[in-house]
């Protein structure tokens, strides 16, 4: 009897683990098989929409040929294809949500209703774009206070339903939204160490500091740091410096013995720099990688370190990292938005299934120091850029970048609007920018008047 009773429990244990196993299959089925759809070779992708409606993407049932010439050229290498010649970009990094397959419906090739809808205005991307004319560059635009991103455009770009086959004949930088990759900061990267100083001594104090700028600064170790004005700023505060972005000012304040190196480290550590080699780590905007910034820091006393915290030498940072800086400004709580691209996702039946959402950074610095940092650009932005860019009550901070060992210039504008109603942070850059007459000011006027249409 004890022995029937053991075989009776021994098959219904088996029973029991074998239905178990059937329900992870089904599980592990339902969950994957979309994966292995992606990578199988057979797959119908849905459409990118912008904020509005309009598309950005085709899918891939849809060669594009309805569409006006260069109608996707603006937004062609951040949104990309699934042609495996861009693999940063949003298509790229998101077919699984794109693929029109389900578990239950199979492959849907005709009506398939997968989808990702973007938070770009993709007319004011094409705006600002047109508005580069033959420059080459990239700008970068969100709402600070959601993380919605609203412009994101990138030159030279593609329009991918062209499709490569004159890929060997692509201008360089193609194929990359040179809004996820650093560059040369120019005095842009001044901000980052206001921001450090005001951490480090205090506001009182910094305010305090007085330097003379006769038109070059000679360090305690021979290096000569120079000034874009040769005949000097004289005697300056921080907010005088800020203005006049001058290079002597911040080579002194960096050199001050308040401003200790291994503070200096921590802030801008904190800021998010891999500093003096560390290891280059990425941040995630919907699967797209952007490059974290990266400095030189070893001796305040030194050139290489006192270059590197006006914006040049080994500093780099992408034009999307600096503009995130400027929402723990403008909105005054030393908190980045992350910035998202998604706003929402819909599967093979129409159904959303995903959906964007704001996020905040850890802080970065205090409320009170981002607070006196965005009263300082609100005083840039009204003393130089009322007239340049009427209209906005801008806080605002340009730069200008030295590349390919000093033979050309780029120019860059980082800022914000102080507006409840239109919060937005953008950053421009203009390659070579002697190599034509377009300025960074009229970029910026260009985005912002077509966002707040």
């Amino acid at each position: 009897m004890k022995s029937i009773r053991r075989c009776q429990f021994l098959i219904s244990l088996f029973i029991v683990l074998f239905i178990a196993g059937m329900a992870a299959l089904v599980i592990k089925i339902h969950r994957e098989a979309k994966f292995y759809m992606t990578h199988s070779g057979t797959m119908s992708l849905g459409r990118v929409y912008d904020r509005h409606g309009d598309v950005l993407y085709t899918g891939t049932d849809d060669d594009g040929s309805s569409y006006p010439d260069n109608y996707f050229i603006d937004v062609g290498s951040l949104i990309g294809d699934d042609s495996g010649q861009m693999e940063n970009t949003l298509v790229a990094r998101n077919t699984d949500k794109l693929n029109n397959y389900s578990f239950t419906a199979g492959l849907v090739r005709e009506g398939g209703k997968a989808a990702i809808y973007t938070t770009l205005d993709h007319e004011a991307n094409r705006k600002v774009y047109d508005a580069f004319g033959s420059q080459k560059g990239c700008a970068v635009a969100y709402n600070y206070k959601t993380g919605e991103l609203l412009v994101c455009t990138s030159l030279p770009n593609i329009d991918v339903t062209k499709g490569y086959d004159d890929i060997a004949n692509f201008e360089s930088g193609t194929l990359i939204s040179k809004v996820m990759y650093g560059t040369v900061p120019g005095s842009t990267q001044k901000v980052s160490t206001v921001i450090t100083a005001l951490e480090i001594m205090g506001a009182d104090r910094l305010f305090a500091k007085r330097y003379t700028c006769e038109g070059h600064y000679t360090n305690k170790t021979g290096g000569v740091i120079d000034c874009h004005n040769i005949y000097g700023h004289g005697e300056q505060d921080i907010q005088q410096a800020l203005e006049n972005s001058c290079n002597p000012f911040f080579a002194q304040l960096v050199a001050d013995s308040d401003m200790p190196l291994n503070k200096i480290k921590k802030i801008y550590g904190k800021l998010g720099y891999a500093i003096n080699g560390e290891e280059m780590e990425y941040f995630d905007i919907d699967g797209i990688q952007c490059e974290r910034a990266s400095t030189t820091l070893e001796d305040t006393d030194d050139f290489r370190t006192q270059w590197g915290c006006i914006g040049q030498g080994d500093t780099l940072v992408s034009p999307m990292q600096l503009m995130m800086w400027q929402s723990a400004v403008a909105n005054g709580t030393g908190r980045m938005t992350m910035p998202h691209l998604i706003a929402k996702v819909t599967d093979v039946y129409g159904d959303v299934c995903e959906r964007g959402h704001t996020e905040f950074s850890e802080q970065l610095f205090t409320d009170d120091n981002a607070a006196c940092v965005r009263q300082m650009m609100l005083t840039n932005g009204a003393n130089h850029y009322s007239e340049l860019i009427p209209g906005y009550s801008l806080g605002v901070k340009s730069g200008t970048a030295q590349v390919d060992e000093g033979a050309k210039e780029n120019s860059l504008l980082v800022g914000f609007v102080d507006d409840e109603d239109f919060p937005i942070a953008f950053c421009i850059l203009i390659e070579d920018k002697d190599s034509g007459s377009v300025k960074t000011d009229q970029i910026a006027k260009t985005l912002l008047d077509a966002l707040s249409e």
